[in-house]
């Protein structure tokens, strides 16, 4: 069997009040696959998220990506696995510093990991090329560069830090309800543009929503998350047997 990109081990995570927000989590991701983790609000997908990236400490388990336990590396040694692991947020506005305009957003990661890329998404032969390159890439006009981010629509906005996302070469992109903020248009080229950058950049998704029917369409496996343990794995074509978990059954009931 092939080493998974990503291997979540029996992760738990609990908090100094006694909650416990993630319950022995297990499950793995292969290179290129889209994985889809769906549950209510509340449920514990965000914070699996921000672990998985080590942007908060996990309480116990293991964390191995390309091979490596990264779990309890410092803040140096985690450096190269932060580029090869990016985040979508669900809320774009908050993602964009408002100060800066988007040609500046998109440099800032170029200009900390520029050394690490092997270039074979963009050329790179400037900056000025690069920026326009990666707004093409996403579907928006380069001469978008020189806005700030209130001047964008919030369909554009997402377009943007997804823009930013993939600048950096990663091979996982955890997408943390990406489409929840936007219009009902928006949601759908969010989600083609998403499946097109798959397919062209050989990305990972692991796409977090409570929108079943957008992980449906993005993902080949579900993961469904109740109460911040997973209580169902099957693949989209298993989504309507029998055996399916009650939860799973209810989410599906309002699909």
């Amino acid at each position: 069997m092939n080493t998974p990109l990503l291997s979540v081990e029996q992760l738990s995570k609990h908090y100094s009040n006694g909650k416990q927000a993630i319950k022995a989590a297990s499950f793995r991701l292969d290179r290129g696959e889209s994985l889809g983790l769906v549950g209510e609000s509340g449920c514990g997908k965000s914070t699996l998220a921000r672990c998985l990236l080590q942007l908060e400490p996990i309480s116990g388990g293991a964390i191995v990506f390309k091979g490596q336990p990264i779990q309890q590396l410092n803040e140096k040694q985690l450096n190269p696995y932060r580029r090869d692991m990016q985040m979508v947020f669900q809320n774009p506005a908050a993602a964009l510093n408002p100060r800066l305009r988007i040609r500046d957003s998109l440099l800032d990661p170029y200009n900390q990991y520029s050394r690490q890329l092997q270039h074979s998404y963009f050329s790179c032969t400037s900056r000025s090329a690069f920026v326009a390159e990666l707004l093409e890439a996403v579907e928006l006009s380069p001469s978008l560069a020189d806005c700030y981010p209130h001047e964008l629509s919030g369909g554009q906005k997402q377009r943007v830090t997804i823009a930013r996302a993939i600048s950096i070469e990663p091979a996982l992109i955890v997408l943390d309800e990406p489409t929840a903020s936007l219009d009902v248009l928006s949601q759908g080229a969010i989600l083609t543009l998403l499946e097109q950058l798959q397919r062209d950049l050989k990305l990972a998704y692991l796409f977090i929503s409570h929108d079943l029917a957008a992980v449906s369409r993005m993902c080949s496996r579900l993961l469904v998350m109740r109460e911040g343990e997973f209580v169902d794995s099957f693949t989209r074509q298993e989504m309507f047997a029998e055996d399916r978990h009650p939860y799973t059954k209810e989410l599906i009931s309002i699909f």
